[in-house]
């Protein structure tokens, strides 16, 4: 069946002003629907949790639907297991604290160099406690992490280990089920930072089996917010930092303060607009429960054919750009094992200049270091500027690939 590109296209209001938004690695426009439950919150349910009023109950009613919405998107076991926050990067300080509580001097916890900095720095506070880090390398010629390296980095004394799905600088995705079961065999807490990997790729948190995954709806098409997934049973054990009054159960005792309700709604109204990119049935699909984890899974196997399909094209066209220079995996044959994440430079240009010239012509592009900080400064492109990123999302359109190329094209 066609991927719908044009229709999907129809339901954001932001790409009717002609701009190409390869922008999205940063954060993604919002469908329509999204717009309108952000905006119904605030008609009809614009009160605090747990009051004996209707809005108030009305607002219990949307946290609830927003915990199982992230909780099909990610195959969590309930609602339970679903925390909210204002965002990734503030969810995972807030539980690096936590776990550091449990720590004693000399307890090892491993990050890898091609992370996001929002999975190293909380981890490398811990250090204030004794914690020693241990750090995972990767492969500068194609930015994909040093798997070999995983039974020297892992010890009997690791703890924890930290690692990304994907890469949001190179889009290289990590393998891992293999990592996460060497650290479990070390008997270590595992933590997942799938902001990148979300949107692009199918999560299964009880086939990882990890003990935390955390996750950015503003990746995914929905409002700026932060989830994160724990075990029910870690989530229980630990001991979260919190005011008194506030509920002694999990997730409310990791949920500091009142939660952006509006949020929320927005949330599980993004689940619901990719839950309905895969309605159709579909032949393969009937092993699986009929319900929204099932259309989901429909919808983001078609939204990885369609970003594959297209980034195919956007690398070909890069390589035959004089004064390129692509970083991450440029293998055509490698395709899968990446997001539609594109990291290069332009001989002669700064990244600045390039994102400049592009945004000037309408085409949105980063440029710098993404904060994966310490990734930049490995391959030497932290004091340079860092490099260009152009990413696809599921309402990119080969047209704006094209017309993206064309306009470095002329730049050269």
């Amino acid at each position: 069946m066609e991927y719908p590109v044009e229709r999907i296209r129809g339901q954001f209001p932001a790409l009717a002003s002609g701009a190409v938004f390869f922008d999205g690695p940063g954060g993604t426009q919002v469908p329509q629907a999204v717009i309108d439950a952000v905006s119904a919150y605030y008609r009809e349910a614009n009160a605090n949790e747990h009051g004996l009023f209707a809005t108030s109950r009305r607002s219990d009613e949307i946290v609830a639907e927003g915990r199982a919405a992230m909780a099909d998107l990610l195959n969590a076991r309930d609602g339970d297991g679903i925390v909210f926050g204002a965002n990734m990067t503030t969810l995972t300080l807030h539980l690096a604290r936590i776990i550091g509580r449990e720590l004693r001097a000399g307890d090892e916890i491993v990050v890898t160099r091609l992370d996001h900095d929002a999975n190293i720095a909380p981890w490398l506070h811990l250090r204030e406690q004794g914690a020693v880090i241990r750090w995972l390398e990767f492969d500068p010629a194609d930015c994909s992490l040093k798997l070999e390296d995983l039974g020297r980095a892992i010890t009997e004394r690791t703890r924890l280990l930290a690692v990304g799905g994907a890469s949001n600088a190179f889009g290289t995705v990590n393998d891992l089920p293999r990592i996460l079961a060497a650290a479990r065999a070390a008997g270590a807490l595992t933590f997942v930072d799938a902001v990148h990997y979300a949107p692009h790729r199918m999560i299964d948190v009880q086939l990882l089996n990890c003990d935390f995954l955390a996750c950015s709806p503003y990746k995914f098409y929905g409002p700026h917010s932060g989830v994160l997934y724990g075990r029910r049973e870690v989530l229980e054990r630990l001991n979260p930092f919190k005011v008194r009054p506030a509920a002694d159960r999990a997730p409310d005792r990791f949920e500091t303060g009142t939660k952006n309700h509006e949020a929320i709604a927005g949330v599980a109204a993004a689940v619901d607009f990719l839950a309905a990119l895969g309605q159709d049935p579909g032949t393969g699909w009937e092993s699986y429960p009929a319900g929204r984890r099932r259309r989901l899974k429909q919808a983001l196997a078609a939204v990885r054919d369609h970003e594959s399909s297209l980034f195919a094209r956007l690398l070909a066209g890069l390589k035959e750009i004089p004064g390129v220079r692509i970083y991450g995996i440029t293998d055509p044959g490698r395709i899968r094992e990446r997001t539609p994440t594109a990291c290069f430079t332009l001989a002669g240009m700064t990244p600045a200049e390039v994102a400049q010239r592009l945004g000037e012509e309408g085409i949105h592009v980063w440029d710098g270091d993404y904060y994966a900080w310490e990734a930049m400064r490995f391959l030497g492109l932290g004091d340079r500027g860092g490099a260009v990123r152009a990413g696809l999302s599921l309402y990119s359109s080969a047209g704006e690939v094209d017309r993206f190329l064309s306009a470095l094209q002329r730049m050269r």
